[in-house]
């Protein structure tokens, strides 16, 4: 490919706004983990979290037709395994990655049953409809952005409305102070009368739905359809996003994005050249995201108490 032809695939509105597009579970199921670990829960389970979600998200839309429903159902199951990820990590105060890493087995091993419990064993996979696209009237006309950002489906716009929202709750209420202390000092939390357990629970029950609408997404926005492995490592890439954006909403927003452009890239190169190997496309995304993490992961400051179970009659 010759140099003005690599630029305009790079800057291709197309390419950008699949980038959108592919970045939204990511955003979502980032602000989910996000939530908990400032309050002090690390939860690895995120990829068996979203495998449910999705599998459910799927059948309830298979047999309904409702979209709501279906994203609804979805977020029903990703609260009741936040739950039993809170009841071990803060009631019982197991260790947490332990538990995460057993939530991750779990979810992926209950997402294809209930798929196969359902569907059977077909030769011809089912389908449904995904959502459509929604331009937004004036501003889809706008050259580039208007393609980019403006035409896009409603849980897109719902990921990107969320970051500031939940940047504002961290940074400029009392809620979001006491939830970031839940996560840095749960001793000085609990001397001034707040429940610490309770804020926890609440935290890992929100960001439970958020992560079960990033599930949702990939059948009910992206393939229409559910198989094994549908996730495909988009849980663990949630976790690298909160990394990469020190427990910050705007710049895991950043992360994401550069992760999804590199997705979406992947898919653009596999159909215009036939120069790399495929199977060095599909890894791309996954090589990039670990080189960039690997770097800035020197230095990141994680949440003091993150992983920490609070026991209120230890000394510690």
């Amino acid at each position: 490919m010759s140099a003005s032809a690599v630029v305009t695939l790079l800057l291709d509105p197309e390419l950008w706004r699949l980038m959108l597009t592919m970045a939204a579970p990511l955003v979502l199921a980032g602000l989910g983990e996000l939530v908990m670990e400032r309050s002090g829960v690390l939860n690895v389970g995120v990829e068996g979290m979203m495998a449910v979600a999705a599998a459910v998200a799927f059948l309830t839309m298979l047999k309904t037709g409702t979209l709501l429903g279906a994203a609804a159902a979805a977020m029903a199951a990703t609260l009741g395994l936040a739950v039993v990820l809170g009841y071990f990590a803060i009631t019982l105060r197991s260790a947490q990655l332990t538990v995460g890493l057993c939530l991750f087995v779990f979810g992926t091993g209950l997402a294809s049953l209930l798929y196969r419990l359902v569907i059977g064993v077909t030769t011809a996979t089912p389908t449904v409809q995904t959502l459509p696209r929604l331009a937004v009237p004036g501003l889809a006309e706008v050259p580039f952005l208007g393609t980019v950002v403006f035409t896009q489906n409603a849980l897109v716009y719902l990921a990107l409305a969320l970051v500031p929202v939940l940047a504002f709750l961290l940074v400029e209420t009392s809620l979001g102070l006491r939830l970031r202390a839940a996560g840095e000092n749960p001793r000085a939390l609990d001397t001034v009368g707040v429940n610490v357990r309770a804020l926890r629970y609440g935290a890992v029950a929100v960001g439970g739905l958020l992560i079960g609408l990033a599930g949702a997404y990939l059948p009910l926005a992206v393939t229409g359809a559910y198989s094994d492995g549908i996730v495909g490592g988009r849980g663990w890439i949630a976790l690298m996003v909160v990394i990469f954006g020190r427990w910050q909403p705007g710049w895991a927003l950043v992360g994401a994005i550069l992760f999804a452009y590199t997705e979406a890239l992947q898919f653009k190169l596999a159909l215009v050249t036939k120069a790399v190997p495929p199977q060095v496309l599909l890894m791309l995304p996954y090589v990039v995201a670990i080189v960039v993490l690997v770097r800035l992961y020197q230095g990141a400051e994680p949440p003091r108490a993150l992983g920490l179970p609070y026991e209120r009659e230890s000394r510690l």
